[in-house]
């Protein structure tokens, strides 16, 4: 069976027929838009509505046949990815990315060049490909995501993407245990009474800190309530990560606001909650603001 492909002229008809090669081979691709992330939801799909993947920790029930859940639309189906509903995000992609874990891999994205000698010092061999500002280090197996497990290094694999950059170079191998380690070390809450921090027991979000905001203050406080119940919930481990998500969550549903919206507030709610439930609160920090880099595309 054979697929059309939209015929255009503005230079990116590449891209797919890029994707649809890979997703031959048996990786799980999807476009980037400007900025290397994922196309947002469709209007269906907004705020949870469609009742799938409101924190992209699961597959979810949407059947939605847009380009809609970040990594989680991936698919190596190319009755999908050359369809008309992918085809508007086809002419805005700049890139291809991928699955790591729907292709068995995991990618240890090394993002400097402190990071890359870390690695070469202290990791097994294994494939690797360039990056404009570090390497992909690549390994079979797959692992939970986490980000900044140490400086300058995120593991991607499990509930996220990573750019395509080319097939790179060696031999794959393994993830290793030092890199299990990694993501191990982050996951892990320590027991409660044993938590050092400076933050604050409650921070405090209303309407007065976000006169820029279109949501009302009861979507708003709601949202925040259910992702903060979540990242509690994670007393054993996960919380650190929990808390990337949720921050990253609430941080789209206020993409499109004029602002100020408090999320300074919030962020502080955030890294509060985590750092209750035991995560050091250096990573909580570090967490809560790459969740909402990912989000809004803010410098931190």
């Amino acid at each position: 069976m054979t697929y059309s492909i939209p015929d255009r002229r503005d230079g990116h008809r590449p891209i797919l027929l890029h994707a649809l090669r890979l997703a031959r081979a048996g990786m799980p691709v999807l476009p980037l838009r400007e900025g290397k992330v994922p196309f947002g939801n469709c209007h269906a799909c907004a705020d949870g509505a469609c009742g799938g993947r409101p924190h992209m920790k699961s597959a979810g029930p949407c059947q939605c046949p847009a380009v809609c859940h970040g990594w989680a639309a991936a698919t190596t189906k190319a009755s999908v990815l050359a369809s008309a509903s992918w085809a508007p995000a086809w002419r805005r992609a700049v890139s291809v990315a991928y699955h790591p874990a729907g292709a068995g891999l995991t990618v240890v994205d090394l993002d400097n060049a402190d990071a890359v000698a870390w690695a070469r010092r202290t990791l097994l061999a294994t494939r690797t490909v360039q990056t404009t500002r570090g390497e992909h280090w690549i390994y079979r197996g797959t692992l939970p995501s986490a980000n900044s497990v140490r400086p300058g290094v995120d593991i991607k694999s499990r509930m996220a993407y990573a750019r395509w950059l080319g097939h790179g170079n060696g031999t794959l191998s393994d993830v290793p245990a030092t890199v299990r380690a990694l993501v191990e070390r982050e996951e892990t809450t320590p027991p409660l009474g044993r938590v050092a921090s400076s933050s604050p027991a409650r921070a405090e979000w209303d309407r007065t800190v976000a006169t820029g905001c279109r949501h009302t203050e009861t979507y708003v406080r709601t949202g925040l309530e259910r992702g903060l119940s979540l990242v509690r919930g994670r007393t054993e481990s996960g919380a650190g990560s929990q808390a990337f998500g949720v921050a990253r969550f609430i941080g789209a549903q206020h993409a499109q606001c004029p602002g100020p919206c408090g999320l300074d507030a919030i962020e502080r709610l955030i890294v509060a909650t985590a750092v209750s439930v035991g995560v050091p609160e250096p990573y909580a920090h570090r967490a809560v603001t790459n969740g909402l880099i990912a989000a809004l595309g803010r410098a931190s």
